[in-house]
């Protein structure tokens, strides 16, 4: 969420947490810098966007969607690009404060009452028609936790231009707006992006997703969303958690595997809800800020960048996106607070500063790499904040900003959602000149595509930027297994639980994939669906000693080899040692022609295929089996001090 006031809250407090006991695990291992995958570029039509009716727009498309490679295709495997924007309100708007009655103390004088904007002033249908006018196909309905709880009617005054929503209470309204996009067509994609009603994002108490609840009740909390809306097909996506950044005392990480983990509650929540409801979205956003913002100590937005060392595997491959946000404000190394350094603002540029060419660079290396094809992190990117200020606006660097990002957006083909669609205009004023939409007190209109707003050329290039359509073809999937901290198992066939290797960390690959790689020394591994062999129901076979083992094709070595006709889908370790194979029948005959490669003095990837170009393991020795083979069997040894690990993989023939 953008701030009128950024981090003011972040700022006060860095000032009186400068002492080294708050540094500790500030710092979040850097990741390898790297390119996106070059997209054709999208030309872009500057006229107004086509408005389509609620009835034209249901007509355009069905849900539910799902991924192939990076894009977003909708029930029939046509992309679906989301033209969105936020409208927002539900997640609250005071800034925590003064008195929470007076607007004087809500962002930009505007009392949400902790429902959407502008239901006070307009009729909910002109809102979405307004929607509807700017091509908009999708929006972004951030909420609170505190709203699922919140039994208190709205006051009457608050859809006072919508008197079928009196009486009602927050969630209730969420309903009624819910149900009134998906009619009129419009995809919605439910974002928790709060847990209180205090306006997001400095030091507010909603900085984790746990910050002010357990992960349980957090997840719990998104159970109970999914499973209100799993009937309606137009709600499509879960975006999971709002800008996540540090909290008074520690910083969120991405892979450490403590209660700060984002990455595995992120899996955790995420595969949650795909049990709960399989046609659901989910959509993780990076790590929006670690760190002091002091120049003596170490700060950042990671964004994305972890993902290209450490990715997320769902029970569904299908079902993954990636989110950022960017605002000209904010930078790599900037919060986007001013004032000075008192105030938390560093030296560091912010993305407004930056040239042209650094600014393509950072986003890349920030966001986009994540759609480069057939790697193990390879999915959308949607980016899903953005946005500056409209009439009014001064500062040439932001409009600069603006226009060289829209451009970016356009060239890559990118999803993406405007911050914020809806405000209030007070006696002539736009209150937020942010808003795409702004509302009087008697239901008057400014919007960007009215006279007198700057930002509209570059809306109408964004909005109407031809790109990728039509079909999109079925891709092959490349996923990770982490098995540093605990298990990960993604077979919902053989139930995520199963203790099929009693005490040891276990790994299992989404039902349709097989194990393809393994990395020594680090327990992680690799898993695919490329040329996946049809597999037969029934229980897998775990192979724990040489019963199996057909020939001595790793002489001195220990060895585990999946039964004959059986493939890898998992293995178990202890420590960094081999304990098990986890091996799947196939209803056809397998090859039983060897080939070794050895991982135990360096990799041994293929020079091409699938998740080449991407290193899921650093630091580590990776042996990779190619994208026609299938893993049969691990060698490994506790000799030389080895300890166990994995020395060489037993790579046979799919054909």
């Amino acid at each position: 969420m953008r701030s009128t006031t950024p981090n003011r809250s972040l700022r006060a407090a860095v000032a009186r947490a400068l002492p080294a006991a708050l540094v500790a695990g500030a710092l979040l291992v850097s990741a390898v810098p790297g390119s996106a995958a070059s997209a054709a570029p999208a030309l872009a039509v500057t006229g107004a966007p086509v408005a389509l009716t609620g009835k034209q727009l249901a007509a355009s498309w069905s849900g539910p969607l799902s991924t192939r490679g990076r894009y977003i295709v909708d029930a029939k495997g046509s992309r679906f690009k989301l033209k969105a924007g936020n409208w927002s309100g539900a997640q609250g708007t005071w800034e925590g404060n003064g008195n929470e009655s007076d607007e004087a103390n809500h962002q930009a004088h505007q009392m949400s009452n902790n429902i959407p904007l502008g239901l006070d002033r307009v009729p909910i249908k002109q809102i979405l028609a307004d929607f509807h006018a700017l091509g908009l196909n999708a929006i972004r309905l951030p909420y609170a936790d505190a709203m699922i709880n919140d039994g208190n009617p709205v006051p009457n005054y608050a859809v006072e231009a919508n008197p079928q929503l009196q009486d009602k209470t927050p969630l209730e309204v969420y309903d009624a707006v819910v149900k009134a996009l998906t009619d009129d067509g419009f995809a919605v994609i439910l974002n928790n992006h709060t847990t209180t009603y205090r306006w997001c994002c400095g030091l507010d108490g909603n900085e984790r997703w746990n910050t002010s609840q357990t992960t349980q009740e957090w997840i719990d909390n998104w159970l109970f969303m999914v499973d209100r809306y799993k009937n309606n097909k137009r709600v499509v996506g879960a975006d999971l958690r709002n800008e996540v950044r540090r909290n008074w005392d520690d910083n969120p990480n991405w892979g450490w595997g403590n209660e700060h983990d984002l990455y595995e509650a992120f899996q955790k929540a995420g595969n949650a809800i795909l049990e709960a409801d399989p046609d659901m979205l989910i959509i993780m956003e990076g790590i929006n800020w670690i760190g002091i913002p002091q120049g003596m100590f170490n700060h950042e937005r990671p964004t994305l960048t972890p993902v290209r060392n450490l990715s997320n595997t769902l029970i569904n491959s299908g079902k993954l996106v990636y989110s950022a946000h960017f605002y000209g404000f904010t930078g790599p190394n900037h919060t986007g607070s001013g004032g000075g350094w008192q105030q938390g603002e560093t030296n560091d540029p912010r993305y407004r500063d930056l040239s042209p060419e650094d600014l393509i660079k950072v986003v890349n290396d920030q966001a986009l790499f994540v759609t480069q094809s057939g790697q193990h992190f390879t999915a959308p990117v949607w980016v899903s904040e953005f946005g500056t200020g409209g009439r009014g606006q001064t500062d040439q660097k932001e409009k600069d900003w603006f226009n060289r990002f829209t451009d970016i957006l356009v060239d890559n083909d990118t999803d993406f959602a405007i911050w914020p669609l809806t405000g209030w205009t007070t006696n002539g004023k736009i209150n937020d000149n942010w808003a795409m939409i702004s509302y009087d007190d008697n239901g008057k209109r400014q919007s960007v595509l009215d006279s007198g707003d700057w930002r509209t050329p570059a809306w109408n290039k964004l909005v109407n930027a031809t790109g990728k359509t039509g079909k999109v073809a079925q891709v092959n999937h490349w996923n990770m297994l982490n098995l540093d901290y605990g298990d990960q198992m993604f077979s919902l066939d053989l139930g995520r639980t199963t203790d099929w290797s009693y005490g040891n960390r276990k790994g299992v690959c989404p039902d349709g994939q097989h194990v393809v790689a393994l990395a020594r020394s680090n327990n992680r591994g690799l898993c695919t669906d490329a040329n996946q062999p049809p597999t037969v129901s029934g229980d897998p076979i775990t192979v724990h000693d040489e019963h199996t083992v057909t020939s001595d094709w790793a002489s001195g070595y220990n060895k585990l080899e999946c039964p004959e006709d059986t493939f890898a889908i998992g293995y178990s370790v202890s420590g960094n040692a081999m304990v098990a194979l986890l091996c799947r029948p196939s209803t056809r005959s397998l090859s039983t022609e060897n080939r070794l490669i050895w991982f135990d003095h360096g990799d041994n990837k293929p020079s091409s295929g699938g998740s080449t170009a991407s290193d899921w393991a650093p630091g580590a020795y990776k042996g990779q089996c190619r994208d026609d083979e299938y893993l049969a069997g691990v060698a490994f040894t506790w000799r030389w001090s080895h300890g166990g690990a994995p020395d060489a993989l037993l790579c046979r023939p799919l054909d």
